[in-house]
């Protein structure tokens, strides 16, 4: 794992200290571990975490300066792209949200013992949006949704002047096209998109800026969004 990130950096543009692979292969490490007994990831060899998980998740650290920022990453899973992220960049303030509470109590317990400070809060995003609503500078998440109903999940987060990170795959164009309504509705523009080679195969990050507030009638409730997309 350590020697894939090592090698995997430069291609990146990226720098870290020892300390901080290490930090990165130990939370690769205990993902893999809590895998066997919990539903986290399909993804289990150490090389391909450290490639799939972990390189793709700290590509976001090429797109913006996260120094001191606050991030939400929404719909976290195994922590990712949050935990790694921290990892890379101490500085971020970080909070993790996801609605299985097994995963969140997994990670609040394996957190510390890393050394990473994040707040886990267990909740469904489009309700935990409620004390939250654009206190962030960021709003980032991976393989929750398609584009337009991520957006209405995510964009509520974010304060004006800050950004959504949208980690997407193969069809994040297409999903692009799809979004632009939603974009438009949730007082998003897009900024940029950029691609990660990533184990031969393109990643991409949408980054779109929040021009004005979202309307308050946003986030809907999780089954009107997946029914009606905006």
């Amino acid at each position: 794992m350590k020697k894939t990130l090592t090698e995997g950096l430069p291609l990146l543009g990226l720098t870290l200290d020892d300390q901080k692979i290490d930090a990165l292969c130990a939370f690769g490490g205990a993902v893999i571990e809590q895998n066997k007994v919990m539903n986290l990831t399909a993804i289990t060899q150490p090389e391909q975490v450290a490639k799939l998980h972990l390189l793709d998740s700290i590509s976001l650290l090429t797109l913006e300066d996260l120094r001191g920022k606050r991030i939400i990453d929404v719909g976290c899973g195994a922590g990712f792209p949050g935990v790694p992220v921290k990892i890379a960049c101490p500085e971020v303030r970080l909070t993790l949200l996801d609605s299985l509470g097994k995963r969140m109590k997994w990670l609040e317990s394996v957190l510390p013992t890393l050394g990473v400070e994040a707040e886990c809060v267990t909740a469904r995003a489009e309700e935990a949006v409620a004390d939250r609503r654009e206190q962030y500078d960021y709003a980032t998440s991976r393989a929750v949704a398609r584009l337009n109903i991520l957006l209405e999940l995510t964009a509520p987060y974010v304060k004006v002047g800050g950004k959504v990170l949208a980690m997407k795959g193969t069809a994040a164009m297409e999903e692009l096209e799809e979004a632009k309504p939603a974009i438009q509705k949730l007082g998003l523009q897009l900024e940029k998109v950029e691609q990660f080679p990533i184990d031969g195969t393109a990643h991409t990050v949408i980054v779109l800026k929040k021009i004005s507030s979202t309307p308050k009638q946003y986030p809907r409730r999780y089954a009107k969004i997946k029914q009606s997309p905006l």
